[in-house]
């Protein structure tokens, strides 16, 4: 017999040897029907296997947060039977699970296209109605080699000769139809459902190698249920029409072009949105008690080997040697040029906490086919800010960075944070006593967090190379997840660069250095904000705030009078004076998605009056100048202005 345990507490007897499926119906046959597949100590298996003695069980049905990612890994093999069915000689490759879908990738002569989902889907369909049970088989390595060869199938063959010596070679069979796969699988095909969607399909060279052969990727998702597809659709819908790239054009806000790839070309109103939010993060980063630095974009390459960048993050970075042979690079991170900073003069524990900020601009190689308009580029701005404190301090002043973080992003509309720990990675510098003590600090702050109310969550390996760190994610309006800020206990740095300060005992230390950003990139938190809104940014951000555009020739001088009127109150101001229809203007001016719209004829300039319209308004509004002004005037003050 075996013991086995379940997530309520109870434990049961069974048949040593016994399945899955076969505990599942001993305990009751309406669990064993509606259950997919289990997790046994925590890790999802096939309800096929065998449960082992002292095993802790839990059986999940389709609506378990666990089944969707098993839903999505059968729709892939799903797919690649419908496509092998459909068009014979096709080479299946891989067909991982991503997030929000899966993919697969085919090897075929003639490319797809979007005109052939239709097909593919409905034979997806067929195969998913014939309810086939998935089969494990383990092969040995010369049956699978030999079978895949007969049928063509050298990219499998590859596999085949990929995995490990000693590891299992698992066959999952569906009907006639099989694939090489690690597992785990429900129970058949019918278990897919018929929530799912063929989305797109692009290329992709094999094993990300471009000497090696193109394939074809079929990009789908698969859900649950249909009202999960159908909003996961909606939100596809929605985020097309945030898209910043379209809306960025629209608004005249930036662009790029081929000579500076992953570099943005700011316009005049992208700039002023910019150096908006420059503007407000100096001001809250100066009443918080930093203080303002620049450091070098070029530094040779012996301090990046003493940081430990060369040896942990070279392949990011932009490298160039000079005609007297020195070898340097365009800074990936500002860290290191605070340190030199910190060290230049002595220290004394009376002057720590340090807090050092600085806007600095870095470059980091990304491939080509990474880059995302302002959300992935390579050189980009960071509100890059150090504090070096001692390790007493390390509690208090994370706490303070977390509500400083926590309430710069409140005035920016987002106020649904997650807060996750990512601790050390396999790469990395120091040793394991510091990375002990750094990762202890940080989880101690995380504890305090989770008590106050926050969202937290832990991604092991997932910290920087020198360093945890806690991860601030926002959620947007349409619910889509933006990783930003970020706060990183660092034991490592300020000693490999020799920093020190004295100590009340008069003695020489080393001080704890914290990392922390909080838009992170300024191009890539800019890109959110503009989906976030959707454009319609709020006044104090956008960069034109007011358009005063005139019905009437007969209005121009009042229009001149009115637009120098608002500027002297710092209001930022554009004047369409052109001879055109109002109409027109409107619509133009809304496409820009200018928020205020002060509409100029005779009649206002005769009553010293504006009539207003709002960007995404039908109605207007006409009011008197002067409370217009004021109006404005109070709505577009930034949010550290009105908290005053």
């Amino acid at each position: 017999m075996i013991d086995v345990s379940f997530p309520d507490g109870a434990r049961r007897a069974f048949p040593a040897g016994s399945t899955g499926a076969e505990v599942a119906r001993a305990i009751s046959p309406s669990l064993a029907k509606k259950t997919v597949a289990m997790i046994v100590d925590g890790v999802l298996s096939d309800l096929a296997d065998p449960v082992r003695d002292g095993a802790r069980l839990e059986f999940i049905g389709r609506d378990h947060p666990r089944a969707l990612e098993l839903i999505r890994h059968d729709a892939a093999h799903v797919l690649a039977e419908a496509v092998q069915t459909l068009y014979p000689g096709t080479q299946v490759t891989i067909g991982p699970v991503i997030e929000n879908g899966f993919y697969y990738d085919f090897y075929r002569d003639e490319p797809f296209t979007p005109d052939d989902f239709a097909a593919i889907e409905k034979k997806m369909r067929e195969i998913i109605a014939r309810d086939r049970p998935f089969a494990k088989e383990v092969w040995t390595r010369d049956e699978a080699k030999s079978y895949f060869e007969t049928r063509g199938e050298a990219f499998k063959v590859e596999l085949v000769d990929s995995i490990p010596g000693g590891e299992d070679l698992k066959i999952y069979r569906q009907g006639d139809w099989l694939d090489l796969c690690r597992g785990p699988h429900m129970t058949s095909t019918g278990k897919v459902g018929d929530a799912f969607r063929l989305m797109k399909v692009a290329g992709a060279y094999w094993r990300g190698d471009s000497n090696r052969p193109m394939l074809q990727r079929v990009y789908a998702t698969a859900f649950a249920t249909r009202a999960e597809l159908d909003a996961y659709l909606k939100r596809l819908e929605e985020a097309e029409k945030r898209d910043h790239r379209r809306l960025g054009r629209e608004m005249d806000l930036f662009h790029f072009q081929e000579e500076g790839p992953g570099a943005v070309f700011w316009h005049p109103k992208g700039w002023t949105l910019f150096q908006t939010l420059i503007g407000y993060m100096r001001r809250r980063m100066q009443a918080a008690g930093y203080v303002e630095v620049n450091t070098p974009q070029v530094l040779d390459r012996a301090l990046w080997e003493t940081s430990g960048h060369w040896q942990t993050y070279r392949e990011n970075m932009y490298v160039t040697q000079t005609e007297d042979d020195r070898v340097f690079a365009l800074k990936p991170m500002n860290c290191p040029g605070h340190v030199q900073i910190f060290k230049n003069g002595l220290k004394s524990y009376r002057d720590l906490p340090l807090k050092i900020a600085e806007f600095g601009v870095v470059h980091r190689y990304e491939p080509s086919g990474a880059l995302h308009g302002v959300m992935r580029v390579r050189a980009f701005t960071q509100d890059d800010a150090h504090i070096f404190c001692t390790e007493e301090q390390i509690f208090d002043e994370t706490l303070k960075i977390n509500e400083f973080l926590l309430s710069i992003y409140k005035a920016f509309g987002f106020e649904d944070v997650v807060v996750k720990l990512s601790t050390r990675p396999e790469k990395r510098v120091g040793g394991d006593e510091a990375w002990d003590k750094a990762e202890a600090a940080l989880g101690r702050v995380l504890e305090r967090l989770a008590e106050q109310g926050l969202q937290t969550e832990v991604n092991p390996g997932e910290g920087a190379f020198y360093g945890p760190k806690l991860e601030y994610t926002l959620r947007d309006a349409i619910g889509r997840e933006w990783q930003c800020g970020t706060t990183q206990v660092d034991f490592n740095l300020p000693g490999r660069f020799g920093a020190f300060y004295i100590g009340a005992d008069s003695e020489k230390k080393t001080p704890v250095m914290i990392h922390r950003a909080i838009f992170g990139s300024l191009e890539r938190f800019a890109g959110i904000l503009i989906e976030h809104f959707a454009g319609h940014l709020p006044l104090w951000l956008a960069p034109t705030q007011i358009v005063v555009a005139t019905i009437t020739q007969e209005a121009d001088d009042y229009a001149l009078e009115v637009a120098a009127l608002a500027r002297k109150r710092g209001l930022r101001v554009e004047l369409d004076l052109r001879n055109e229809k109002i109409s027109y203007k409107v619509r133009e001016h809304s496409l820009a998605k200018t928020p205020v719209l002060m509409a100029l004829g005779k009649r206002e300039a005769q009553e010293r009056a504006v009539s207003i319209r709002r960007l995404g308004a039908n109605e207007t509004s006409v009011v008197a100048l002067d409370e217009a002004l004021d109006r404005l005037v109070a709505e577009a003050a930034p949010p550290d202005a009105r908290a005053c």
